[in-house]
């Protein structure tokens, strides 16, 4: 396997030996090689360019120089997308007048994005579903785009016009180039992300982010003795760290054992009875997520072995470094709604999408965002089958929590009887929606939805239609939700 997917990897070749031993492709093998690398020189860059012994100059230089050496490694001559995309949408940013900047900007970034993963997929390698260069670019879409419309809301609105957490966002000052290129290209950040505002990575830069954001604390312990020194970062590292090594070894030990590919093969759908199908189809999607736990989580502890990713403290003064975490594992493996999971699945995503999208689409807000972000994922037909049957499962789910679930909160058996039904529902619902993310094409993933006679589909759509839902209340209800997920992710805590 390792020397078939060479030819495909533009990125070094020093680790070939390497590739061939342990039987992964070149690719793969680089990028794990190079997070280890970045992991290592996060503790130097905490260590030896703190801010108390480095200017904000040297630390952006030196970011933005090793993320550029490490994209080298991982992708040859395909890196420098990775300047072509950002000297694009900078000289927007420049340029453009600032009432329509961000639109501009939006669009020349999100296109040349497309462009790129057009020509990845249906020009050079369709069936390439590795570590490849437009992965990076995703992450430098969300940072520049994000950055746009906070320059814009800092720019051209007055504070009444902003919601409270676009206020914190809102950038005040026109990012210099060196400071533009050190937010999207550093180290820390450049193979995996994840995402995190401008004003939080120029705050770590310049050493304030232990500092506390907000002054209105009720109780005073966020300016108390736990804010006296600054905070270690060690326990979350390697927390961490353990959490990686777990999610790896089970991937390698679960991936060839419950391949998904298995669930449209004929002798299996003919011989195997339907609770089994659905059975192995929760275990088949269970044993893929590790492999995004690995990556997201990996890229969570080299942010904070470099002292970025501090959001206050427990109420016990333990310091929580989850300010730009990816996702929460217990949260979405014991999740209760469809809602629920995804609120907790690639987290900062969802919250791009929620800032650049959700909050400012005038109409039907919930389509427009499953549409960017499918837009954002790929090209792949897969992506939008999923998409749009996640339009249709989010509409049920959503008519039936409003409906249905008040009859269960009359007592505590009552409301865990609700809880386990509602787990179970939801594990299937995700499994059945992702099938064509992860078979790719359209007729592997309409053969898997055949062999279920779209029935999730008919389910949901007559659940979407029998049962009502106020307008506004929906509305409110999503706008509650999300402001706290912002709130616990992107901002620092009011109050322990």
């Amino acid at each position: 396997m390792a020397t078939h997917t060479t030819a495909s990897c533009t990125g070094s070749t020093l680790l070939q030996p390497i590739s061939e031993i342990i039987n992964l492709p070149l690719d793969q093998v680089n990028f794990v090689a190079c997070q280890l690398f970045a992991l290592l020189m996060a503790l130097w860059f905490r260590i030896y360019l703190h801010p108390s012994k480095s200017s904000p100059f040297v630390r952006h230089v030196v970011a933005m120089l090793l993320g550029f050496y490490l994209a080298l490694f991982c992708f040859g001559w395909y890196s420098l997308h990775f300047l072509v995309q950002s000297g694009l949408s900078y000289g927007v940013m420049i340029f453009a007048g600032l009432e329509n900047m961000h639109r501009y900007c939006f669009i020349v970034t999100l296109g040349y994005l497309i462009l790129c993963q057009i020509t990845r997929v249906y020009v050079f390698d369709y069936g390439m579903y590795s570590a490849d260069f437009t992965g990076p670019m995703m992450v430098i879409t969300q940072k520049i785009t994000s950055m746009a419309f906070e320059i814009h809301d800092g720019l051209t609105k007055r504070e009444s016009q902003l919601s409270p957490n676009q206020k914190y966002l809102a950038i005040r000052r026109m990012p210099s180039l060196l400071e533009y290129l050190s937010y999207n290209c550093n180290f820390m950040g450049i193979l995996a992300g994840p995402t995190c505002s401008y004003n939080d990575y120029k705050a770590f830069i310049e050493g304030t982010n232990y500092q506390p954001r907000h002054h209105d604390n009720a109780n005073g312990k966020e300016n108390g003795k736990w804010k006296q020194s600054e905070p270690s970062s060690q326990n979350a590292v390697v927390s961490k760290l353990c959490t990686c090594a777990v999610s790896l070894g089970v991937y390698l030990s679960l991936c060839k054992v419950l391949p998904v590919e298995h669930v449209i093969k004929e002798e299996f759908l003919s011989s195997v009875p339907v609770y089994t199908q659905v059975v192995y189809l929760y275990l088949a999607m269970l044993a893929l997520r590790p492999k995004y736990y690995f990556v997201w989580t990996l890229a969570d502890a080299i942010n904070n072995a470099a002292g970025f990713g501090f959001n206050g403290y427990d109420i016990d003064g333990t310091p929580r470094w989850d300010l730009i975490s990816n996702l929460r594992i217990m949260d979405i493996e014991f999740a209760t709604s469809f809602k629920l999971f995804l609120d907790n699945w690639n987290i900062q995503t969802s919250l791009w999408l929620k800032r650049v999208c959700y909050e400012r689409c005038p109409v039907n807000p919930t389509a427009a965002t499953f549409l960017l972000s499918a837009l954002w994922h790929g090209v792949y037909p897969g992506y939008y089958m999923t998409f749009v049957t996640g339009i249709v499962v989010t509409m049920a789910a959503r008519a039936v929590r409003h409906n249905i679930r008040p009859y269960f909160l009359v007592s505590d058996s009552h409301k865990r009887v609700y809880d386990v039904m509602t787990w179970a529902a939801t594990q299937v619902a995700i499994s059945y929606t992702v099938v064509p993310f992860v078979l790719l094409a359209v007729g592997p993933s309409l053969q898997f939805y055949r062999s279920w006679y779209f029935s999730l589909h008919f389910l949901c759509l007559l659940l979407a239609m029998a049962l009502p839902v106020k307008r506004r209340k929906r509305q409110q209800d999503s706008l509650v939700d999300h402001s706290s997920t912002d709130n616990n992710c992107n901002q620092k805590d009011k109050s322990s």
